[in-house]
């Protein structure tokens, strides 16, 4: 049995940067993740694509920001349990106890629980001889965009991941965007700047009927909606007809449910079990903002409560880490 002062569930960014508020409060984490690697939906979804919100940074990718966060944690020799799920939770004394999928099992006075919207696959396209082509052709995410350059690629969709990829790959590729409607759900300026740039090809109204191909797409075929078929010629298939999101065992430990994302309060993110906190996209209460930056804050306010359950003997005593000399110790930086 492993014994630790929180036991956090999800790799993510707000997960990481929970690793930080609670290690510079001295509180040692176990980070568990389904996934094999750190960065949740940032790694898998947009590890290439440019974010522009993130305090401080004026632009970085999903996998720079990934990369500064875990560098950051560093000093905090944080244990992760990738390719993992958490099975099974149950509360003796004051503490809870966590059992994984591997079968490994933790007790911890705290759960932070900062699994973004949970486990989540994309919806996949249904037409004919799609899977043959999967992770060769057709892709649901973007991991390179080097290995698109100079090639042409047939982007589905109308939400912000088809409009940002088709504005992004637009300048090193040839692309066509293509949604079964005329009306895109993506953000407004993001279509302007692709019709300004005027290097996509939009085709709204058609949906995939069919591709061609032998060992590789050629061409594939659209369908619009009033029945007239074109086929255009494609090396490679992006869509994003967004996710399937399973919150998998997490729906049955008893937490206040509303939808796919549980309920907190604002004080310190905690819901309706003691010592259960949930943080970033998978909580949820008046006013919520689903931004990572939203998930830092609510990080640090869950990460105070953690130590008052962890130290229930001790005061808990805000500091800055500028001018504290323990915290400073604790992330390697040394006094002059």
């Amino acid at each position: 049995m492993i014994k630790t002062d929180v036991v956090i569930i999800g790799a993510g960014p707000v997960g990481l940067f929970a690793v930080h508020q609670l290690g510079i409060k001295g509180l040692k984490s176990e980070v568990i993740d389904n996934l094999d690697r750190a960065g949740g939906q940032c790694i898998e979804l947009y590890p290439d694509k440019p974010i522009y919100d993130i305090a401080g940074i004026p632009q970085c990718t999903g996998e720079e920001l990934t990369k500064n966060l875990l560098e950051q944690i560093k000093p905090f020799k944080t244990n992760f349990h990738f390719n993992e799920r958490v099975q099974e939770i149950k509360n003796e004394g004051n503490n809870w106890v966590v059992k994984t999928s591997q079968n490994k099992v933790f007790t911890s006075p705290n759960i932070i629980i900062a699994g973004g919207v949970g486990s989540f696959e994309p919806r996949k396209l249904s037409v004919k001889d799609a899977e043959k082509y999967e992770g060769k052709n057709i892709f649901y995410s973007v991991s390179d965009k080097k290995k698109f350059r100079d090639k042409k690629i047939s982007i589905f969709g109308g939400g912000d991941s088809a409009l940002d990829w088709a504005l992004e790959l637009s300048k090193v590729a040839k692309v066509t965007l293509i949604h079964r409607r005329d009306e895109f759900r993506g953000a407004p300026h993001t279509l302007s700047e692709i019709q300004k740039e005027g290097k996509v090809d939009i085709k709204t109204k058609y949906q995939l009927s069919s591709i061609k191909g032998d060992n590789n797409i050629k061409s594939i075929g659209l369908k619009s909606n009033d029945g007239k078929e074109i086929d255009i010629q494609t090396d490679y298939i992006l869509s994003f007809f967004g996710l399937i999101m399973k919150l998998g065992p997490i729906s049955e430990w008893g937490l206040n449910m509303d939808k796919k994302t549980i309920k907190v309060n604002t004080e310190n993110f905690e819901t309706n079990k003691k010592g259960i906190f949930a943080i970033g996209d998978i909580c949820s209460y008046p006013g919520k903002l689903k931004l990572i930056l939203s998930g830092f804050h609510e990080g640090a306010l869950a990460s105070v409560e953690c130590f008052k359950r962890a130290r229930p003997n001790e005061k808990y005593r805000f500091e800055f880490t500028t001018s504290s000399k323990d915290i400073q110790a604790r992330l390697g930086i040394k006094n002059k």
